[in-house]
């Protein structure tokens, strides 16, 4: 199962935790918005009911008096959405604004200090309410004294600002969204960095990161490279004992060869045949070890490695033109000058002089090989005139003991040691029929190598 980009994960993340973080604020910000405008209201209402009580007396008959009403035009209009009203037990004088409607008293108003309520309100309305029991006259009766307006107003008024703030949040939010991305694409950006290097280690047992990464990071890449060097130095010692073991056979085969020599010359002939079957199996068998060896040496010199082209395949046409399959054929040559290839030049004159080898092997007339550079890569073609190969061989052929005559002479090993060559060098090897009417061997490596100098 993937886990995802790390990346997008973090991006998202920090998104929603800003988007949180805000609807919060929001919260917030709105209720403090709310208790300071009911504050500022409540004021407001004090102030009218101090005025209130500055002209309030009690009349004869302990109803109470006002001897002048506030001046807001709301007090003077019904319904106006601001109410005023004092009491006693003995009756009540309300502004002209409630018309034929009453306040409420409470069930228990404090004589200390002005309290402020929400409670429903005249004309089916809820209000907010400040009202006390005030005595103006120390003989005379409790007085209560009540001024109100609509919460409708103050509702609006929250409505509105949490529009207004949730428009501004909004916009925040994808200003620190962004600012998050850029966070996250400049935090995660050494990752990058990190994703080239090992490709380095991918492509050279030698290579190592670099060492100049955060330090946050810092113990990663030591013990990555310390992982790296362990590895080389495991496959240096392996190709070293394969190497070893293949060389240090040679020479008991050969004298097996002379022992099968003897024995034949001694009439046991049936002896010797068995005994050369033996040591060709045990030869294939070290060539196998050995080209396994060369492939790995090849894929360590295949990131910096460039040899050019030309002069190795004069050389190695040369050397052909001079055995007894290439002294009767035409070898052409049509090579950009100073192509490079990918590779060390020992591997390329190991890959091509097997293949040029086998083009003359099959050819009638003629050899063809050709180099071009091609969009991001290069090209290599060994053509031949000869049979070429039966339909659907290609992939038994690139196998490993597999030929292209069976009849032939040989253990099917040179194909397949191109072929691991090719692939220890990042290329690619294709058999398909040559427009000589033979066979045609393509080698290509894309994306790396190809120069001109």
């Amino acid at each position: 199962m993937k886990a995802g980009s790390l990346r997008l994960r973090l991006i998202l993340g920090g998104a929603m935790a800003v988007l949180l973080a805000l609807v919060v604020s929001w919260l917030a910000m709105t209720w403090l918005f709310e208790r300071h405008i009911e504050r500022r209201e409540t004021d407001e209402l004090t102030r009218v009911a101090l005025n209130l009580v500055a002209g309030l007396s009690v009349g004869p008959t302990a109803r109470p008096v006002v001897a002048s009403s506030p001046a807001d035009p709301r007090l003077q209009t019904p319904a106006g959405g601001l109410y005023w009203q004092v009491s006693t037990t003995a009756g009540a004088v309300r502004s002209r604004s409630l018309w034929d409607q009453a306040l409420k008293p409470p069930a228990e108003a404090s004589a200390e200090a002005w309290r402020a309520r929400i409670a429903a309100g005249p004309f089916d309305d809820r209000i907010l309410l400040v009202e006390r029991r005030v005595r103006p006259d120390h003989a005379g009766p409790v007085v209560l004294v009540q001024v109100a307006s609509e919460e409708k107003a103050l509702r609006a008024a929250r409505a509105e600002f949490g529009r207004d703030l949730a428009i501004f949040l909004g916009g925040l939010w994808v200003v620190l969204s962004a600012a998050a991305t850029v966070q996250v694409v400049l935090g995660l950006s050494p990752l990058a960095r990190i994703r080239a290097d090992l490709a380095r280690l991918r492509g050279s047992a030698s290579a190592r990161m670099a060492d100049d990464h955060p330090s946050e990071i810092a113990p990663l890449i030591a013990a990555i490279n310390d992982l790296a060097q362990a590895r080389e130095a495991d496959l240096v010692r392996a190709r070293r004992r394969a190497g070893d073991l293949a060389h240090s056979l040679k020479t008991p085969l050969a004298a097996l060869s002379a022992q099968s020599r003897r024995a034949r010359a001694a009439g046991a002939a049936e002896a010797a045949d068995g005994l050369e079957r033996a040591i060709e199996a045990m030869a294939a068998a070290l060539e196998t070890e050995l080209a396994r060896a060369r492939a790995a040496a090849a894929r360590e010199t295949a990131v910096h490695a460039q040899a050019e082209v030309l002069p190795v395949v004069e050389r190695l046409v040369a050397v052909v033109e001079r055995t007894a399959e290439g002294e009767r054929l035409m070898f052409d040559v049509a090579i950009d000058s100073g192509l490079r290839a990918p590779l060390a030049e020992d591997v390329l004159t190991e890959m091509l002089g097997a293949l040029i080898e086998n083009a003359a092997r099959f050819a009638r007339r003629r050899v063809l090989v050709t180099g071009v550079a091609v969009e991001g890569g290069v090209r290599l073609l060994i053509d031949d005139d000869g049979p070429g190969m039966e339909e659907g061989r290609a992939e038994a052929a690139l196998m490993r003991g597999g030929r292209l005559d069976e009849a032939g002479p040989g253990h099917g090993l040179g194909l397949a040691i191109v072929r691991d060559l090719v692939e220890a060098s990042a290329g690619e090897l294709t058999l398909g029929r040559s427009n000589l009417g033979g066979l045609a061997v393509a080698l290509l490596w894309r994306g790396r190598g190809a120069e001109m100098v």
